[in-house]
């Protein structure tokens, strides 16, 4: 015989308390998998933005490097020197250059018998805190 205290429904009652258990196991599992995927999202949306800021830098950088051999070998025929060659290049106000800077640099040396000059590009685009900066050389001989 039964005490009159004892459960009938012994196996059910114990039962409640695990599904309320696992319920809640799943659901900050999902919460976590949520999360998860929200920041690689996030990170993949940083590298794209980083991926064409980098683009427009070495965009600016190359163009920079053209400005500077026009500067060095005028189309004129005039004499080929460092002087002519500006300190910084203002870029175009074009929406692929915008928040770029470019500064340019020229060294003449001789090797080998050789007048040669070295052109340093360097473009800097920003936009709030992201900052990319890319660097374009170009050595050239002088035709003496």
């Amino acid at each position: 015989m039964r005490p009159a205290n004892f459960p009938k429904r012994l196996g059910k009652t114990r039962q409640r308390g695990s599904a309320l258990i696992i319920g809640i196991f799943v659901i900050t599992v999902m919460f976590l998998l949520a999360a998860a995927l929200i920041r690689m999202s996030n990170d993949g949306d940083e590298a794209l933005t980083l991926e064409v800021w980098s683009t427009r830098a070495l965009a600016a950088a190359n163009s920079g490097a053209d400005v500077a051999m026009g500067k060095l070998y005028p189309l004129n025929g005039g004499t080929s020197s460092c002087a002519n060659v500006p300190a910084s290049w203002n870029v175009p106000a074009v929406v692929g250059f915008h928040g770029c800077s470019v500064n340019l640099s020229c060294t003449d040396y001789v090797s080998d018998g050789e007048h040669q000059y070295r052109l340093v590009s360097r473009a800097v685009c920003e936009s709030g805190a992201l900052r990319v900066s890319r660097s374009v050389e170009v050595s050239a001989r002088g035709v003496d």
